[in-house]
């Protein structure tokens, strides 16, 4: 069967596996296999597990959507990371969010810096003053 993983970023898996687990901290865990009946389940944090022969890896999600419908499982997701096993793709993934979350925090304060020196010059410019 197929599996898409999609973000905003585009598409981060696009693969045949044999099976899917699917584990959500709302819905406990569940597999899909081929031919299984049509699923749509939201998934707040959790993670899939892709099988393919012998072969696991680890989806980890935040805030997404997966459905399941003709042999073909789609998850909108706003995060996710792929990894050997679950811990791994959840550190890496905490990593990403730590290291954005933090360019974030200098973006806000750089733009307060720059809207600072824009008050200043203003002022000293006497703009808006007839």
């Amino acid at each position: 069967m197929k599996i898409i993983i999609s973000t905003h970023q585009g598409n981060l898996y696009n693969e045949e596996v044999d099976y899917v687990v699917v584990h959500s901290n709302q819905d406990g865990e569940f597999a899909i296999m081929e031919n299984h009946v049509p699923v749509v389940t939201v998934m707040e944090e959790g993670y899939i597990k892709l099988v393919r022969d012998t072969n696991e890896f680890y989806v980890v999600i935040v805030s997404g959507i997966l459905e399941f419908h003709n042999n073909a499982v789609t998850v909108l997701v706003q995060e996710a990371q792929i990894g050997q096993d679950s811990q791994s793709a959840k550190a890496h993934l905490e990593e990403i969010r730590k290291e954005r979350l933090e360019r974030n925090r200098q973006e806000v304060t750089d733009f307060t810096q720059k809207e600072k020196e824009l008050r200043d010059h203003l002022k000293k410019a006497n703009a808006g003053s007839l």
